[in-house]
């Protein structure tokens, strides 16, 4: 079973896209506790270093749907503000959705083109010859990646499918939940008053 988690700040401040983050590290510790697979498929910065604005962690196991329903909803952070030092407000709130791959995500390996390339080193040395390095399109809407880390050209292949895949995830999810995303982006749509989650921890 595959599920994604979504994170997002909406409309919050900085403290909110400090949330962001530090949410996707407990859901990814609490996931890989629980022995599922927990990875960190997308994600758009925020204008401060260790802040996000929104990302989505991809879940994978056996019944983790009652893990994703505790994470589901507005989650809480009580923390004094880590850049404003004299700002009173201590309550923090950020979105979170989760996503059904199988009802979302359409996936053909058919629909996917591999081009070859030669893998450079540093200084554009040639790490090989040959052309082991494998760049992955999917062919409807353009999202590429390309693999380069192997030697062999059919592990770099498995490499760039398996990313493509990914990306292709959150840009397909991304894209079908734009109407939920504008929602989420009205910070009054945030249901503050009954969160799923509430942590008091520093945000530094």
């Amino acid at each position: 079973m595959e599920k994604i988690i979504q994170i997002t700040s909406g409309k919050g401040p900085e403290e909110c896209e400090r949330v962001v983050a530090k949410v996707v590290e407990k859901i990814m510790k609490e996931a890989r506790a629980s022995q599922f697979e927990a990875e960190l498929i997308y994600s758009v910065k925020g204008n401060i270093n260790g802040t996000l604005l929104s990302a989505m962690v991809l879940i994978k196991g056996d019944d983790i749907t009652t893990f994703v329903e505790k994470w589901e909803g507005t989650v809480q952070w009580v923390s004094q503000s880590p850049y404003r030092k004299l700002h009173r407000r201590k309550n923090w709130f950020v979105g979170v959705i989760s996503h059904d791959i199988s009802k979302q995500i359409k996936w053909n390996e058919k629909d996917i083109s591999y081009q070859t390339m030669r893998s450079s080193g540093p200084g554009g040395q040639n790490v090989n010859k040959v052309e082991s390095a494998v760049r992955a399109t999917h062919i409807p809407s353009g999202v590429s990646v390309s693999a380069s880390t192997d030697r062999s050209q059919l592990m770099n292949k498995k490499e760039a499918t398996e990313k493509l895949k990914n990306k292709l995830i959150a840009y397909q999810v991304d894209k079908a939940n734009e109407k939920i995303q504008e929602q989420w982006m009205e910070h009054n749509t945030l249901i503050r008053g009954n969160p799923v989650r509430t942590f008091k921890e520093n945000l530094n």
